[in-house]
């Protein structure tokens, strides 16, 4: 066996390995939970709430608890601006109606848009609640709760730069107001105030909450993808999948399963879907970050618990928080991280890889914007990463040209050695020493490009940008596979192909899947079939299972990969035409058709 056709065979066959390896044996790190009854360091104990967790966490229960009911009838405000539209309950001031106007379900003609948000009652009730904690000297009753009707302005509407009011008297002496406002994306400002006009002093802490009524449909449930909550405390970041959520040990402070986080200055806390988002950002300060799952009812829920707020006779106090409840788009997020949300970009599951699918993404995203089509962008991306690899590639392939040219010096060593391999082994090493060769060179490049490939592909399957995103003709949907199908050869037929999941799915190719399949028997064309027959099998099968392997991964993906073996295609014949070498391309394609002889 040449050490050319070992180091081909060896760099194809550990692409083929890793990429099912990737599948198999890469689940996401669990995160470490924290402590939620570690004791509170002396520095940070005087800025922590005063309000009891078993208080908190008694009102903020109590709050789920009395909307896990059917919502009752009552008035609403409407929610509408360029890109969202909606509406709050005054039950409980309940911001549990949202839809985003950008987005459609489906590419089909006529398909609904995105349903955010949703009020109990509803099929998957969704929503994001506020309120007040007692402490000392209040009762449930004497806050707002869940069930509370406030009062507004009749026919008020939200919109951009036309904020809301809702008033509520507790009659003891408390006047309670919220405003919410909201942005020309996807934030809501949420300014909670309460007015002292009692003769003694009060204790109560300020609390939002985001609740979700059974797991989420439509799960993904792809482990290269997180769902579920997503939470910064202090700059570390946590992920906790959704089917995670039901594993947390019972705190018996918060009345269920649950994880509690104590935030010294900044963070938030919330949950991510595979496009869309909704999370609770409070303003700069210490709070409590609880993530937890009510198995007897199976609501899903995040909360921030604010510092407790100490009113005397006369007094006012007023906390402002966000809301982020929209689509992960990574400019409006950047812009928001921009606008003081610590890390809020790293909301988007970036992965293991985040130092390649970081900047691999907003490269992408900008040769989008110059070009104006993600299929070309992609395109342009690959150009620019063999670019940046051309060095390594030139020095690979000028040692692989050296080695071809080798070839009939490394058969005059293999016939002299005969069956003594020392000797083999000894006379080649100090031939590639002396022709300054290196046999190994040519895995490199394709080494370099396996963290490359999972990161483009990461960012293909994770990022928004790429969804029904169009390139040419047929492909609507990069982050789709090709809808294209040999079986009803690609919709001349009138049938349509199988769905996937069925049997049959992984025959039906489309259209890219075929021409990567070509591109790699091409590619491998530059040199004549090893001597070998089981390198020989191996060769052929290679471009065709990779064909298979790869037919049902996203079009975005696969049109990488086209153009990577394109240009790498091109770079190869041309730097080893510059070596002296010239591929006979079409002779091997040609000895590749013509019936092997039988061995005697």
């Amino acid at each position: 066996m040449d050490d050319q056709n070992k180091n081909l065979i060896l760099a194809t066959a550990l692409s083929f390995i890793v990429i099912l390896v990737w599948f198999v044996l890469f689940p996401p790190p669990e995160q470490v939970p924290a402590d939620p009854n570690a004791v509170v360091s002396a520095e940070t104990q005087g800025n922590l709430p005063t309000v009891s967790n078993t208080q908190a966490a008694a009102s903020t229960a109590e709050a789920t608890q009395a909307v896990a009911d059917p919502a009752k009838d009552a008035p609403r405000i409407t929610i509408e601006t360029e890109r969202l539209k909606g509406s709050i309950s005054l039950l409980g001031g309940r911001i549990d109606e949202l839809a985003l106007k950008d987005y459609r379900e489906t590419l089909d003609d006529g398909s609904p848009i995105v349903d955010l948000l949703a009020p109990t009652g509803s099929a998957n009730p969704y929503y994001a609640l506020y309120g007040w904690a007692p402490g000392a000297g209040l009762a449930f009753e004497q806050v707002p709760g869940p069930n509370t009707i406030w009062t507004a302005t009749e026919g008020a509407k939200l919109s951009v730069g036309s904020p809301i009011s809702m008033t509520w008297d507790n009659g003891a002496g408390l006047l309670f107001k919220r405003d919410i406002a909201v942005d020309e994306d996807f934030m809501f400002t949420v300014t909670q105030s309460v007015q002292n006009t009692a003769a003694g002093t009060v204790s109560l802490a300020p609390y939002g909450i985001l609740a979700r009524h059974g797991e989420p449909q439509g799960l993904k449930n792809f482990f290269i993808l997180h769902e579920g909550v997503v939470a910064m405390a202090d700059g570390e970041l946590t992920e906790t999948d959704y089917s995670d959520m039901p594993d947390f040990d019972v705190n018996p402070n918060e009345g269920a399963r649950a994880e509690v986080t104590q935030v010294a200055e900044q963070g938030w806390i919330g949950f991510t879907d595979h496009f869309w988002m909704t999370t609770l950002i409070p303003a700069k300060g210490p709070f409590k970050s609880t993530a937890k799952y009510d198995d007897r009812r199976d609501i899903y829920q995040t909360e921030a618990v604010l510092p407790t707020q100490k009113l005397a006779p006369g007094a006012t106090a007023t906390v402002t928080s966000q809301l982020f409840a929209g689509a992960k788009e990574w400019e409006t997020i950047r812009e928001y991280q921009k606008g003081g949300v610590d890390r809020f970009i790293d909301s988007i599951d970036w992965g293991w890889f985040f130092f390649f699918t970081k900047p691999i993404f907003a490269v992408l995203h900008y040769l989008n914007a110059f070009i104006g089509n993600m299929g070309w962008a992609i395109i342009g991306l690959t150009f620019l990463i063999k670019l940046l690899l051309f060095p390594l590639a030139y020095k690979s392939n000028v040692s692989m040209a050296k080695m071809k040219a080798l070839q009939p010096e490394m058969e005059k060593i293999k016939k002299n050695a005969g069956d003594d391999k020392q000797k083999l082994q000894q006379e080649m090493m100090a031939m590639y020493k002396k022709e300054k060769v290196n046999p190994a060179s040519g895995c490199l490049p394709i080494l370099v490009q396996i963290p490359i490939f999972f990161s483009l592909y990461k960012v293909i399957f994770v990022t928004l940008e790429l969804r029904h995103a169009p390139w040419i003709g047929w492909i609507k949907d990069l982050s789709a596979p090709d809808p294209s199908s040999i079986l009803n050869l690609f919709g001349l037929l009138s049938f349509a192909p199988p769905e996937a999941g069925s049997i049959f799915a992984i025959f039906s190719l489309g259209i890219l899947p075929i021409i990567l399949g070509i591109s790699m028997w091409m590619q491998q064309k530059l040199n004549p079939a090893p001597t070998d027959p089981t390198q020989a099998m191996i060769f052929a099968w290679m471009p065709w299972v990779f064909m298979f392997m790869l037919g049902s991964f996203a079009s975005g993906l696969v049109v990488y990969w086209i153009a990577n073996n394109t240009i790498t295609f091109t770079q190869q014949y041309l730097i080893m035409r510059s070596q002296g070498v010239k591929p006979d391309v079409f002779g091997n394609i040609k000895s590749s058709f013509k019936k092997k002889p039988k061995a005697e």
